[in-house]
């Protein structure tokens, strides 16, 4: 089953996989750049250009959700409520996050190390989900897919779609009450007349609205650290919104899409491997690069994609997704079950905006896509985005992976990396 969202909504998706007991993943894509990587520039606001959301069903009962970004930190703001400071080591950390679904396997490592209980772990899935299902009621343009292959195995939880959409529809009504006072979940608040919030308010209200106004946290975040959900949130602070004693900003994007020259290894420049059997985009992306300050090296062969890569150990990768010989997903997936390359950024570069084809490359580990042809600043855009992050992975230094992991993680990170 697949299709776009402007001919069937979310909702209506949702009650049909739950009524024809559907087991397996909908993967959902957003449209907000048109489904065009062209129009990346004039959609670029307060939320990403490209989002993507994952729910797992197993007999038409949700047991997991998530956005695309998602990484270990929702789970962590989780942990804060339940005051849990202990922490799973970084060597083992660093082997949960190459999985496609690593956040999921992050809470099955907790539980494996007796970090939390079961009831924790229910309880926080059950949060995840429904933050999850928070933003996606609310889009009205995307691409969607549903995957009977895609299992996720173990299972520790299962929710009925029918009264966990409906308690969220509602939820969504109410909040558009609230415009335009806060209009984002990633909205943060900040104090804006203390004095006002002093006379009005007592001493521990107001030292309480301080503690968590500082600027840095959302009110997403705010909601995990009390585990609260984020409309029972924004209602407790709409008061003082509407007053003016506190305001709701966006974060700051303004440094996000500058291109500029990323801060560079003393002893190189940034090593970027561009894979193409069409030597004009070779050359394309290399004339991009280049005058940026990057070094790029080009390569026209799949069979030898990946003896260049391990000669020069580029800090990313762009590879084509239709290569004769060897393709585009097999290098990627090669690729990740290295321990070297496994956190490499790899963009995919699309002859086609084809969503099976973006999530085959998402499964195969991906990190993002550029469809061609593509303008220079879309491509550069993509570069610093993802080239920095790699470099402050490689400058921890070449850690190897924990060599003996309890026998029960092991299971578990194999079933969530090799579904059946």
């Amino acid at each position: 089953m697949q299709g776009n969202l402007n001919e069937i909504d979310i909702r209506s998706i949702l009650q049909l996989i739950e009524l024809g007991q559907g087991t397996g993943l909908l993967f959902v894509e957003n449209h907000s750049n048109g489904g065009s990587s062209k129009h990346l520039l004039s959609s670029l606001d307060h939320n990403c250009s490209r989002q993507s959301w994952y729910i797992f069903f197993l007999n038409g009962q949700i047991i997991y959700a998530a956005d695309g970004n998602s990484s270990f930190s929702r789970v962590n703001d989780y942990l804060r409520h339940y005051q849990q400071k202990k922490r799973l080591n970084e060597n083992l950390l660093a082997s949960l996050s190459s999985f496609s679904v690593a956040e999921y396997a992050y809470l099955w490592a907790l539980m494996e190390h007796n970090i939390i209980d079961p009831h924790i772990g229910r309880s926080i899935i059950h949060s995840l989900v429904n933050e999850t299902l928070f933003d996606l009621l609310s889009l009205q343009q995307g691409s969607f897919i549903f995957d009977s292959s895609s299992l996720l195995r173990p299972q520790l939880t299962n929710l009925e779609v029918a009264p966990l959409i409906s308690k969220i529809f509602k939820q969504r009504q109410e909040w558009k009450q609230l415009y335009p006072y806060i209009q984002s979940p990633e909205q943060i608040p900040l104090l804006a007349d203390i004095v006002k919030l002093r006379s009005a308010l007592p001493t521990a209200t107001v030292n309480k609205l301080q503690h968590w106004a500082d600027g840095k946290t959302s009110l997403r975040q705010l909601a995990r650290y009390l585990n609260r959900d984020i409309l029972t949130v924004a209602k407790a602070i709409y008061p003082y919104v509407e007053q003016g004693w506190l305001k709701i900003v966006f974060p700051d994007t303004s440094k996000s899409y500058r291109i500029s020259k990323p801060d560079l290894e003393v002893n190189r420049k940034t090593r970027i491997v561009c894979i193409d059997d069409t030597q004009t985009i070779c050359e394309t992306v290399e004339s991009i690069l280049k005058p940026q300050g990057y070094e790029a090296i080009i390569c026209t062969n799949s069979l030898e994609a990946l003896s260049i890569i391990f000669k020069h150990q580029p800090d990313l990768i762009l590879c084509d997704f239709a290569l004769p010989q060897l393709d585009g997903c097999e290098i990627c997936a090669m690729l990740r079950h290295s321990t070297a390359f496994r956190f490499i950024p790899i963009i995919m570069l699309m002859n086609h905006d084809k969503f099976s084809e973006r999530l085959r490359a998402k499964i195969a580990g991906a990190t993002d896509y550029l469809t061609k042809p593509f303008l220079d600043t879309e491509l550069l855009i993509l570069v610093e985005k993802y080239v920095n992050c790699s470099i402050a992975y490689s400058n921890r230094g070449n850690t190897t992976l924990v060599d003996s992991i309890k026998d029960g993680v092991k299971n578990v990170i194999a079933e969530l990396a090799n579904p059946k």
